[in-house]
């Protein structure tokens, strides 16, 4: 059978080890010993299994591979890649059964539709579902008391750092550092406000100095003030 893959992780660093790398390794080994040709390979990186279908490209591409007849049937190395919602999975599934798709999972084999002769089918595929949401708010939740705990003890928990410093560490132990090229820009604007320039001024020093902003092409007055107020300047 001609198969769609879909992967999916919902962060950079896949918090269970099972990355797009691994997730695709396993498929093409369980493609072999099943007998089955992957046609199409289809992803979503850093999006959680939380969104609908319309909201991941990756997602969108496999159910497109299914209604144009690219595939056959759709494969996930497992059924939490597909979803995290209960209500999400099975609205996958059942798009796909609508477009007369088989749907396979590595760990699982084939994810059979609905039979009104055998309620216990759909009971056990959702309890998958509900236990994959469980394990999603498990991971949310140990991450939500992480970052409460971090910041307890005074360090930064969440948001990006401020300009003039990055993040130093993993985990827990994550916290801010001094950014050595945007310190000179610090510096530069705190010995430019002690000497009585103006903000406007300062802004076009540093521009025509080469000190660059994070984020914007120059240096704006209200860039120049937020950081002069931060290091207690006025």
């Amino acid at each position: 059978m001609k198969l769609v893959a879909y992967l999916r992780v919902s962060s950079e660093t896949q918090l269970d080890g099972f990355g797009l790398d691994a997730q695709e390794a396993v498929i093409q080994k369980w493609t072999k010993v099943n007998g089955h040709r992957v046609v199409r390979i289809c992803r979503d990186e850093g999006l959680s299994g939380t969104l609908d279908a319309a909201d991941r490209p990756g997602l969108a591409c496999a159910l497109d591979a299914l209604a144009d007849g690219t595939a056959d049937g759709l494969l996930v190395a497992r059924l939490d890649r597909l979803a995290r919602s209960l209500a999400v999975q099975e609205a996958a599934l059942a798009a796909a059964w609508r477009l007369g798709a088989s749907v396979f999972s590595v760990d699982g084999g084939e994810v059979h539709e609905d039979d009104p002769d055998d309620p216990m089918r759909t009971a056990m595929r959702q309890m998958r579902g509900v236990f994959a949401q469980l394990d999603r708010g498990q991971v949310v939740k140990r991450l939500r008391d992480g970052r409460k705990a971090k910041a307890a003890t005074g360090r930064k928990a969440v948001g990006a750092y401020a300009y003039g410093y990055r993040g130093h560490g993993t985990g827990r132990d994550r916290d801010a550092e001094p950014e050595p090229v945007e310190q000179i820009a610090v510096q530069r604007i705190t010995e430019l406000r002690r000497g009585g320039a103006s903000y406007r001024a300062v802004a076009a020093t540093l521009d025509a100095e080469g000190h660059c902003p994070r984020r914007a092409a120059r240096w704006s007055p209200m860039a120049v003030r937020n950081i002069a107020l931060r290091e207690s300047l006025t």
